[in-house]
């Protein structure tokens, strides 16, 4: 039996007048999601201590970063469309309970297959809360405000990523890896009363689905969508290029001649979040109808990028440089991509973002898990070459589909 979508003729039916959003419940959303997606990127700058502890090679290690993807994949699939069926209060707080539990058997797990089953876990809850939360940020914006709630909350997600590495490597430096766990999940702790207290009450809208017809119509909506297809891609490819920086930067940071500490290359996420809050304004462009103009410039951005960056070994200040423009650029396109998407279908808001960022978990581990390989093979400027061609890849593609997705108002 064929699930039941709503026309995009009949959204209105979904958003009534909705009053804007106070600015106490607009920094909720965004710190609540970098909280915790940042869960989700940890094991990035302790991939050499991971290896240690569990006896693996700087090539399979790679394979941490892909157990957590996996998760993410999971969850986009099975987890975040609930929130189009059942009360996203309850839906939030189970799910923080759930990934608290998650953060501390990683941090007592005693051998690798319990190490890759946390972080499949991990993956998993932590990108249910994340996505979840931008899901309910939209549901809870009004029209003329949408691109900018979604922006300041992917904002809070793109910090959350960049200061995570800030975060373990600081932590571990002075309790372990494993301190880095415990700790977060504390944090998840002290996130539960405000986010129970803040979160608006909003209306069920999935019609009426039960659970199994709510994922098939995500069949639906991946064959009828022209705007989540392209947008999807879009975001596959951008975020491939962003995970194969910053997956292998601990390599050669952490070895000779540098040999940084952990909290040193953490350090270096802090520089990224410049570029985050610089496109912050990408939601807003995107309400005023500019969103193909901001995608050109950010997948230029993107792939100027890649010369700062293959400077590492001669100077760290081109490399900073690197970093800023290649968060700004990437920060941008993924705003961009949100405030296309979720004007499609109000009344499946859940099920777009799951849909959307499964384009990105696919992206990400393939980026993790290769560069790790190219590195042992090719050094430093073989994964920068990887990221500038398919950062480029991404401009073409964009190139070719531009028309095919209107600019919507």
């Amino acid at each position: 039996m064929k699930a039941p979508l709503a026309s995009p003729s009949s959204q209105h039916a979904y958003r009534p007048c909705t009053p804007t959003l106070s600015r106490s419940l607009v920094w909720l959303f965004a710190i609540a999601s970098g909280l915790s997606v940042a869960n989700v990127y940890f094991a990035q700058p302790l991939l050499d201590a991971l290896a240690r502890d569990f006896s693996m090679s700087h090539a399979a290690v790679g394979g941490v970063i892909a157990a957590t993807q996996t998760g993410c994949a999971l969850a986009l699939l099975f987890l975040v469309p609930l929130g189009d069926r059942v009360n996203r209060r309850r839906l939030m707080g189970v799910q923080l309970l759930l990934l608290m539990s998650a953060l501390i058997a990683v941090g007592m797990a005693t051998s690798a297959p319990a190490l890759l089953t946390g972080m499949v876990a991990i993956g998993m809850l932590g990108t249910a809360m994340t996505q979840g939360l931008i899901a309910y940020a939209a549901s809870a914006s009004a029209p003329h405000e949408q691109g900018h709630v979604v922006g300041a909350a992917q904002g809070g997600v793109f910090i959350g990523l960049l200061l995570a590495r800030v975060f373990a490597g600081g932590i571990s430096d002075l309790a372990g890896w494993r301190g880095v766990y415990f700790s977060s999940a504390f944090l998840m702790l002290l996130l539960a009363i405000p986010l129970w207290r803040g979160l608006p009450a909003l209306p069920k809208r999935s019609g009426g689905l039960t659970y199994s017809e709510l994922l098939i119509s995500m069949f639906t909506l991946l064959r009828e969508e022209k705007v989540l297809q392209i947008r999807g891609i879009l975001a596959l490819l951008m975020f491939a290029a962003f995970n194969i920086f910053w997956s292998a930067l601990v390599l050669p940071l952490s070895a000779p001649p540098f040999s940084f500490s952990h909290t040193v290359i953490g350090s270096f996420g802090l520089v990224g979040a410049i570029g985050a809050l610089a496109a912050a304004r990408a939601g807003k462009w995107a309400d005023q109808g500019r969103a193909q103009t901001t995608s050109a410039l950010s997948l230029g951005v993107l792939i100027l990028a890649w010369w700062p960056l293959s400077q590492l070994t001669t100077s760290l200040w081109a490399l900073l440089v690197g970093i800023v423009l290649l968060d700004l650029g990437g920060q941008a396109l993924h705003v961009t991509n949100q405030s296309l998407i979720f004007r499609t279908r109000p009344e499946a808001h859940s099920r777009l973002v799951g849909l959307y960022m499964l384009f990105y978990a696919v992206g990400s581990g393939a980026g993790a898990i290769s560069t790790t390989a190219i590195y042992v093979r090719f050094g430093w400027q073989g994964v920068c070459l990887a990221g500038a061609l398919v950062s480029l890849l991404a401009l073409l593609f964009w190139w070719g589909t531009r028309r095919h997705v209107p600019q919507l108002h």
